[in-house]
C-alpha cells in the first residue's frame, strides 16, 4: 500500500551562540523545501524551555518523495552547514501518518 502521507520530525539542539545562524540557514532549505511537489508543510518549531533545542516538522506526500528531498542540493548544504553548530547528532523521527488534518 502506498504511504498517503509520509512526515518526519528532527530535533536539533544548537550552541547558544549560533541560534540565528541556525535559524538563517533553516528557513532557507524551508523554503527550497516547499518548492519541491512532493512536499506538503515544513515547519519550523523553536522549545519554550529550552531555546537552542528545535524541532522541524516536515510533511511529504510519499516516502519516495522524502527520499527525494535528501538528494536535493538544498538539503545536502542544509545538513553541511549546520552540523558544526550542533550540540549534538540530530534526532530523527520518521513516521507513517494514521491520521492527517488539512
Amino acid at each position: 500500500m502506498e504511504d498517503i502521507v509520509y512526515t518526519l520530525t528532527v530535533t536539533a539542539h544548537v550552541l547558544e551562540n549560533k541560534i540565528e545562524i541556525f535559524l538563517q540557514k533553516t528557513l532557507e532549505c524551508a523554503l527550497a523545501t516547499r518548492r519541491e511537489n512532493g512536499n506538503v508543510r515544513y515547519d519550523i518549531l523553536q522549545n519554550e524551555d529550552d531555546t537552542s533545542c528545535f524541532v522541524i516538522y516536515e510533511v511529504y506526500r510519499t516516502k519516495e518523495d522524502f527520499l527525494h528531498h535528501r538528494k536535493t542540493p538544498h538539503s545536502i548544504k542544509w545538513k553541511s552547514e549546520i552540523e558544526s553548530i550542533m550540540t549534538k547528532s540530530r534526532e530523527r523521527v520518521r513516521c507513517h501518518s494514521i491520521y492527517f488534518s488539512d
